[in-house]
């Protein structure tokens, strides 16, 4: 048993370091050789795990193997557009000019069904809205809406656009972070005199506090805190550091 579990301990953390090094991605980004190297990986480690009659090098060896084979597949798609091609596929424009293009839904394998539910993930819900739509080689489609039917911005209304900056995550589920607070350009003494305006005395007694582009801190306390949610205004005077 103990031979059993060492086994499984040891291909976890070879599987994990593999994945890891292929690239931070989801399944449904995923090409479809990466697919078949993640797959094989996976069969091979849970056969290596619990066949302790065969020596765990046995194991090891073909999982460093496919790695090895998705790092060299990966780096001649990168240097050859023709391998790209062979390996990856290419877009398919499914429809052009607002008109559904009916052999590239057939090489696809898509059904007007198919389409109109992924418009509809896409919170598109009426065909003719769509000018052009593209099945991206991982599966994914990319919409582009006709001129009347798409967002207007700030552009479009001559208006000055705020600077578009994430948030900064400064306290989460109680422990405060300090290399976000120096990116923001604020310190721990300043965080706790933010707090103390809505009478928090505790960063302990906080779920949650982000500092956003606008310069609002939002503030929300656990549960048995209070659970309150804060919105402070640090632009006021004599907020700065």
């Amino acid at each position: 048993m103990l031979v059993l579990f060492c086994r499984v301990i040891i291909l976890y953390f070879l599987v994990f370091f593999v994945i890891r090094l292929t690239g931070k991605r989801q399944i449904s980004e995923l090409q479809p050789f990466d697919l078949c190297i993640t797959l094989l990986i996976a069969d091979m480690a849970s056969v290596a795990a619990t066949n302790t009659g065969v020596p765990l090098l046995y194991g090891i060896v073909p999982i460093v193997t496919l790695f090895l084979v998705q790092q060299l597949i990966s780096f001649l798609s990168l240097k050859s557009e023709s391998i790209r091609k062979a390996v990856c596929g290419q877009p398919l424009l499914l429809i052009s000019r607002g008109v559904v293009q009916e052999k590239a839904l057939k090489s696809a394998r898509y059904t007007i069904t198919d389409l109109t539910e992924q418009l509809r993930v896409k919170d598109v819900f009426t065909l003719s809205n769509v000018e052009y739509a593209i099945l991206e080689t991982n599966g994914e489609l990319s919409v582009l809406l006709k001129g009347p039917m798409q967002q207007p911005t700030y552009r479009d209304f001559a208006m000055p656009s705020p600077d578009a900056a994430p948030a900064l995550m400064l306290i989460q589920d109680g422990a405060m972070h300090p290399d976000t607070l120096a990116r923001a350009g604020r310190d721990e003494a300043w965080l706790n005199k933010q707090l103390a305006k809505v009478g928090c005395g505790d960063v302990r007694s906080v779920f949650f506090a982000f500092l956003a582009s606008d310069g609002v801190l939002h503030v929300q306390l656990r549960s048995e805190a209070g659970g309150r949610h804060y919105f402070i205004d640090t632009n006021a005077k004599g907020d700065g550091k």
